[in-house]
């Protein structure tokens, strides 16, 4: 799959897949935050501070870790811009 790229209010939200996870990424002003989920969609998702750092945490809900990632870039959660690609994350 190809990546999906969104921008809005200086943010940009760049989502793709890999082998192994569903990954999407916001970058703001070079400061980033990740949120992944496994391929398959079903397992809880990672918040880290950059695509291939080390977990910060766990999280069920897509809105908990749009939340997380928000509190990492600075600015608020609905500043987020989300691909329609991502938008079904979380359990």
């Amino acid at each position: 799959m190809a990546e999906r790229e969104t921008t809005a209010d200086g943010i940009t939200a760049r989502y793709r897949e890999t082998e192994t996870e569903r990954l999407l990424v916001f970058e703001r002003d070079g400061q980033t935050a990740a949120v992944a989920q496994n391929r398959e969609g079903y397992a809880m998702l990672k918040v880290r501070p950059t695509a291939d750092g080390d977990e910060l945490e766990r999280y069920y809900g897509f809105d908990m870790a749009l939340d997380h990632a928000a509190e990492l870039l600075g600015v608020s959660p609905h500043d987020l811009p989300v691909p329609e690609a991502a938008e079904d994350m979380g359990m």
